[in-house]
């Protein structure tokens, strides 16, 4: 076996490992809350030295900077490119929708990060990440004017339209992390669509 193929192996290795220290931290966050989880308890929770922790990250702020930067810009991609499309602004709507069930369903513990823990960021990522938010909530607030301007939607307050969505679709991550839970993400969908289309729809 050739150097390059050793060092390739070595360093796919190396990015398990951090992948499993990081889901870990995530698991025990979730847990526990950010405040309470240390460093040590994500140490042995993987069964080695807490030294060993500033192998894979530098401190539990990065840990949480990492998740929530990393599935907000998820969230943002995803409506970049559902309002880059074509679709009228209903059908990318009910887009949005399904694009917030399967992150959550994907990925329910990063959800639940956004949701409980970002106000623990430390400055500049604290502002960095409301920034974030609130440019998802402007792209949200868009989306539901232009279907009022094209007479999809109901005439009303897009701003108190935008809060109402997205408040009625944060909580999903929990429907997903209880592992007792039996959710079909596609029924869960159909609802959430009647629900909102229901109060804004012509």
């Amino acid at each position: 076996m050739s150097n390059q193929e050793n060092n390739s192996i070595a360093l796919m290795k190396t990015t398990t490992k951090r992948e499993e220290f990081l889901q870990a931290s995530l698991q025990l966050i979730h847990e526990k809350g950010f405040k309470a989880t240390t460093m040590r308890d994500i140490a042995e929770r993987m069964n080695f030295d807490v030294s060993n922790s500033y192998n894979y990250i530098k401190s539990k702020q990065d840990i949480l900077e990492l998740f929530l930067f990393r599935t907000s810009n998820e969230f943002h991609h995803a409506m970049d490119n559902i309002l880059a499309s074509t679709y009228p602004a209903d059908e990318k709507l009910k887009q949005v929708i399904s694009a917030h069930i399967q992150v959550a369903a994907q990925k329910p513990l990063e959800v639940a990060l956004m949701i409980n823990e970002w106000r623990n960021l430390k400055e500049p990522k604290y502002s960095e990440y409301i920034n974030l938010r609130s440019l998802y909530e402007q792209k949200m607030t868009k989306l539901l004017r232009s279907g009022i301007e094209d007479g999809n939607f109901k005439e009303m307050d897009e701003k108190v339209a935008t809060a109402v969505i997205l408040s009625s679709i944060r909580w999903l991550y929990d429907a997903f992390s209880n592992s007792e839970s039996a959710i079909n993400p596609v029924e869960l969908e159909r609802q959430i669509v009647l629900l909102v289309f229901g109060g804004i729809a012509r």
